[in-house]
């Protein structure tokens, strides 16, 4: 593991093309001061920007989703005279790179379910995961924990949130801890009443006020049901009961998470809005290094604003609680719903505020199961989107263009 390397660490990044991917080959490329060398890249179907990577990280393998993309790939690299590595596809490619022999870490950084059973395999076989994708653990919690405990692997959080609260509970002991809380930006709609967000466009709900992220996450952001899957994230990750978990909407986002100690006192991690910061300290953890992003400068920061978050312009938060106390394979049915709902609403099938309602409906009509094993999950997850496809339908007729 990374602890015992003296010389040079092996990275793999699922998802290299997205925004966390950038960043941590940015970071990686930063770090003067540990010695890092991408091992292997999953991307799905943007080439251009992978062939870029390849060219400046020269990786053994990289994954990319479909026959199409690997040609087009490999014409851009022989154009390019760049050493062509091993390309492999699709899910058997995301595992090879999650597994690759030389990785050390797998920053595992892909949107949605797809990024489950590949993050599995690296835990399972004791390699340190910096997570950015927290559909896994709402997924399967118990498993990739359990994954993760009987390897020896450690899972160390990339969420921004999460690895604020990885921060304040470093040092601290368990029992001293009476809550863990969790900031949210609250969004682009915020401020705006029901009958604005009903109308709401893909064009507003992309406009993200304080991170620039991924179309999936900016509008779990913008329903906040973005916050609801961190609750469930934060309730594995740190082993806290749904009741500990609180959650603040914080405009500023400066705070970026606290812990709440059995005295009273609140211990909070503060930062400048860059994810720079979250991937470089899960990559060499239990060091810190110096870092390139400029500190945060309190004179310059107006004020800070806290307020609670309104469940009733914003159900997903109650939905996401609901489906960590029912548990069983109800998260997994959850999040499946989501991705779904999110989907129709950026090709405009469905409103924003009817996501919420086509994953209560997936919810209310799914039989809970343990989620016992891989198999179990899958089946949920597959269940999940084809009763979601059947709501968004029914929701989409007759929809007249906003």
């Amino acid at each position: 593991m990374i602890e015992s390397l003296t010389n040079t660490t092996g990275v793999a990044i699922l998802g290299s093309t997205g925004s966390i991917g950038c960043n941590s080959l940015r970071v990686i490329e930063s770090l003067t001061t540990r010695h890092m060398r991408v091992v292997a890249l999953a991307a799905g179907t943007n080439v251009e920007r992978l062939a870029d990577q390849i060219a400046t990280h020269l990786p053994e393998v990289v994954s990319v989703d479909n026959e199409t993309a690997a040609h087009d790939l490999r014409a851009m690299l022989f154009a390019r005279d760049v050493d062509l590595p091993r390309i492999v596809i699709g899910e058997a490619g995301l595992i090879e790179v999650a597994t690759h022999r030389h990785a050390d870490c797998v920053i595992s950084a892909i949107v949605g379910a797809i990024g489950f059973v590949p993050t599995l395999k690296a835990l399972e076989q004791g390699k340190r995961v910096a997570l950015a994708n927290k559909e896994t653990l709402v997924m399967a919690g118990e498993l990739m924990t359990e994954a993760a405990r009987k390897s020896g692997a450690e899972l160390l959080p990339v969420d921004s949130e999460h690895n604020a609260l990885h921060q304040c509970l470093r040092g601290e002991r368990r029992e001293e801890v009476r809550r863990i809380i969790l900031t949210a930006s609250g969004g682009p709609f915020r401020t705006k009443n029901k009958a604005e967000m009903e109308h709401a466009t893909v064009t507003e709900a992309m406009q993200h006020p304080t991170w620039n992220m991924g179309a999936k996450i900016t509008i779990d952001s913008a329903t906040l049901m973005n916050k609801g899957l961190e609750v469930i994230e934060a309730r594995w990750l740190f082993d806290f009961g749904p009741d500990q978990i609180d959650i603040v909407v914080h405009p500023e986002s400066v705070v970026h998470s606290m812990i709440e100690m059995v005295d009273g006192s609140v211990i909070a991690q503060m930062g400048v809005t860059d994810m720079r910061h979250a991937i470089q300290y899960a990559l060499t953890y239990p060091e810190r290094h110096s870092c390139q992003l400029p500190p945060l400068d309190l004179t310059a920061v107006s004020g800070l604003h806290f307020e609670a978050p309104d469940l009733e312009r914003f159900p997903c938060i109650k939905l996401a609680y609901r489906a960590l106390a029912e548990g069983g394979t109800l998260p997994a049915a959850m999040n499946a719903a989501n991705e779904e709902a999110v989907s129709a609403f950026l090709n405009e099938r469905i409103r924003l505020t009817e996501i919420p309602q086509v994953i209560e409906t997936v919810m209310n009509n799914h039989v809970n199961q343990p989620a016992k094993d891989i198999e179990t999950i899958l089946e949920a997850d597959h269940n999940a989107r084809h009763a979601a496809l059947a709501s968004i339908e029914e929701l989409s007729h007759g929809l007249i263009s906003w």
